[in-house]
Parts: C-alpha cells; sequence; structure tokens
C-alpha cells in the first residue's frame, strides 16, 4: 500500500503527536508512524476522557513553560487536559552546595506563573483524544526500514511493505532517533555518569507552589516539584554509584533522606501511593544538524540535554513551532521540505538549543567538581545573580521562552 501525505512523521511520543496535531491544523495531509499500532499502545487508555485518568500519578511528569502551553492551546489540546492533575509553578529556589541560593518567583518575572507541572498520561491522554478527531492525520502502524529521497519527495519503507510518501519526513523518533541515522547526521555523545530517579511523595507543609532544587558534589541534583495538594515530584540525577544504591533502598528510605534535606521548606515526606520509582541514564546527545534533505529533526531526536533545568521538552515544543511556522509561512513556490524552508526552521532553533545546551551542560560540570575555588564562586554567583532583578529577570524569560523579559 502507498500512502502520500504532505508531512510523514516518525515518533509518536507527545512531540510527535503536537506536531501532527499542528500540521493538520495548518491545513497540511499528515502521516504518523508509530512503531505499535496507532495512536501508540497507551492510546486505548488515553483516548478515554480526561476524568479518566487513573488515580495514581504518574512519575514521569514535565515543567511546561510559556510557550509549550501557548502550541497546546492554539491545537485545543491544553483546554483537554485534566486540570485538576496540573500544578503551576509560583517560585523556584535553587540551592548550592555552600550557602548559594537563588531564588525566582512569577511576581518578579511579571508573570501569573512560570510554568505548569504536567503528567506525561495526563498530556497523552489529551492529545490522542485531539488526534482522534483530527481528520487530516493518518494513523500508520509499523517499523520503518528505509528512507529514500528525491528532487521531489521522501519516501519511507515499512517492513511490511507499504510506503509512506511526503514532501518533508520529521523525525520525532527520540533519542537514539533511525530517522537521524538514515540521513547520515553525526552527533556527540556524552554520558553524564548520572541516573535520573523520579518518584512521587506527599509532603507534610503545603508547597505553596514552590520547586526546589539542590546542587551538591556528592548527591547530584535534586528537584522536587510541585503536583496538586500537598505533593511533590521528585527528579533525582544521582551519580551513578548513588544511584544504584538508591535503587536498592525502599521507596520509604529515599523519602527519609529527602526528608532531611527539604525538612525546613517540606516538613516529612512520605511515599505515594502505590509506590513507584523509576531511573533512566543521562547523557548529553548533540546532533551536527537538525535538518538534511527533506527532513527536519525534532524533539531529542534533534537534542538530548541534562534534565536540571527541566526544559528538554519544552526545547521539542519549541522545536514543532519553529518548524510549523517555516513551513506555514514558505511562499507559494516552495513545497514543504524545500532546502530553503528546512535551513530557516535550522537557523530559527540554533540560537535556543545552544544556550540550553550551554545552559545545562555548563552547570552539571560546574556542580559536578569538587574544586574548593570553583565551589567558592558557583556558590557566590548564585548569590551575585539572586540580588540583580534585572538579570533575573532575563534568566526566568528565557526559561520560559519569551526574549522580551
Amino acid at each position: 500500500m502507498h500512502i502520500q501525505s504532505d508531512v510523514c512523521i516518525i515518533g509518536d511520543g507527545a512531540i510527535g503527536k503536537v506536531a501532527a496535531l499542528g500540521f493538520a491544523q495548518a491545513g497540511l495531509k499528515v502521516a504518523l508512524l508509530s512503531p505499535l499500532s496507532p495512536l501508540s499502545a497507551s492510546s486505548n487508555k488515553a483516548a478515554q476522557p480526561p476524568t479518566s485518568v487513573a488515580e495514581a500519578w504518574d512519575v514521569r511528569v514535565y515543567a511546561v513553560n510559556h510557550v509549550a502551553h501557548n502550541l497546546l492551546s492554539s491545537v485545543k489540546v491544553w483546554e483537554a487536559l485534566d486540570t485538576g492533575r496540573i500544578a503551576p509553578v509560583d517560585s523556584m529556589m535553587v540551592n548550592g552546595d555552600a550557602a548559594g541560593e537563588l531564588a525566582f518567583d512569577a511576581y518578579g518575572a511579571r508573570v501569573g506563573t512560570l510554568a505548569w507541572i504536567v503528567e506525561d498520561r495526563n498530556l497523552n491522554q489529551a492529545l490522542d483524544a485531539a488526534l482522534k478527531f483530527a481528520s487530516n492525520v493518518r494513523a500508520v502502524n509499523g517499523r520503518a526500514v528505509d528512507l529514500k529521497i528525491s528532487d521531489q519527495a521522501a519516501s519511507v519503507q515499512l517492513e511490511n511493505g507499504d510506503t509512506l510518501s511526503a514532501e518533508l519526513v520529521i523525525g520525532a523518533d527520540g533519542g537514539q532517533s533511525w530517522v537521524r541515522s538514515q540521513c547520515n547526521i553525526d552527533f556527540d555523545y556524552r554520558p553524564y555518569g548520572q541516573r535520573a530517579i523520579v518518584s512521587n511523595f506527599a509532603c507534610e507543609k503545603p508547597h505553596h507552589g514552590a520547586a526546589h532544587q539542590w546542587f551538591s558534589v556528592a548527591e547530584g541534583v535534586i528537584a522536587l516539584l510541585p503536583l496538586p495538594g500537598n505533593q511533590v515530584s521528585l527528579v533525582w540525577s544521582a551519580p551513578d554509584a548513588l544511584a544504584d544504591t538508591l535503587s536498592q533502598e525502599s521507596l520509604t528510605q529515599l523519602a527519609a533522606r529527602l526528608s532531611a534535606l527539604a525538612a525546613t521548606e517540606l516538613g516529612t515526606l512520605t511515599p505515594l501511593q502505590p509506590e513507584v520509582v523509576k531511573s533512566f541514564p543521562l547523557s548529553l546527545i548533540r546532533p551536527h544538524a537538525i535538518t538534511a534533505a527533506r527532513v527536519a529533526l525534532i524533539g531529542d531526536a534533534a537534542h538530548v540535554v541534562h534534565p536540571l533545568a527541566g526544559h528538554g521538552m519544552n526545547l521539542g515544543f519549541a522545536d514543532v513551532a519553529g518548524l510549523i511556522k517555516a513551513v506555514v509561512e514558505r511562499e507559494e513556490h516552495r513545497d514543504c521540505g524545500d532546502a530553503r524552508v528546512l535551513a530557516r526552521y535550522a537557523r530559527s532553533r540554533k540560537e535556543d538549543i545552544l544556550l540550553m545546551q550551554f545552559a545545562t551542560d555548563g552547570l552539571a560540570r560546574l556542580f559536578g567538581t569538587a574544586f574548593e575555588p570553583l565551589r567558592i564562586a558557583r556558590n557566590l554567583g548564585l548569590n551575585l545573580v539572586n540580588k540583580l532583578p534585572v538579570l533575573k529577570r532575563r534568566l526566568i524569560g528565557h526559561a520560559m521562552g519569551s526574549k522580551n523579559q
């Protein structure tokens, strides 16, 4: 079978789904290739009304910034989320390892909220529900085995013999991107020697919408993000040896560690039921290009950064917004995969991606060394920035996705 579309998206994660909805809303025909069943294996659950989200809290959450919020609103997904499971982030406290601290708040940034904490399940549920009503999106089940590029189109050969043809192929297939490898796009890879430990806890004291983050050479980066009610979500970027220890401990023991750290702010922490903890290795992946002939990369296929800033997903949403803008604003004589169009997309994303890579990698390196002069300097730096409102607003503005702050 041969399937023709304007855009073929490979990868059915949240970034690929948002891209499919955005291009369909722009009037383009979209093929969305899933390696499992159409709209992914989670769709049977996710396609139900938002109120059907399971009571257990998902341990995978995202800090959604304003750019991502606006994109999700534009494709009518934000309004479909279960708002009772979304927590606004009104302030953030960053703690160094030698009395250094940096505080942000929505009032100082002159916005209603800094970000929103959204569960992966809640997000994908709303996306899948929207895709069911997107008439311009065709969900395809199969595994891609070959990618061929011509002057007029790109074609994706599936394992079952079917062919998907499109003016533009979008790789939204993650850090180990098949699309990227088919285009022979080289990349820099460096493991951080850390694993992210994620879980959820109840806190004795109200968090008041505050996110807390601690940097430590020995323990890595610990972030506690607000969930609705007196609950928080943990993202602990722990050195491998410590991650092994944490993985062998019970969640009650982990909660005791966190309680000792956050007693002043949150009081005693206890594991949410049912007890769930997950972990995944952390690395930096920096592709040498995010476009090739009739191909564009978005999301983790285009960049993988350290999660300490919580903006990996937001970078992906900004990729989607940038690519849709480049395609929609193209001249009439250019098609979706025109080289000039893709060059505009790459240029529009270059600064944002480089800044986030530099910031996250730089902070991970800076707080990963025990060299005493650097230890003193980094904590002094936090305190200095904390006393400069203009610089703080600029940092917050970039984190929110605004360049006008």
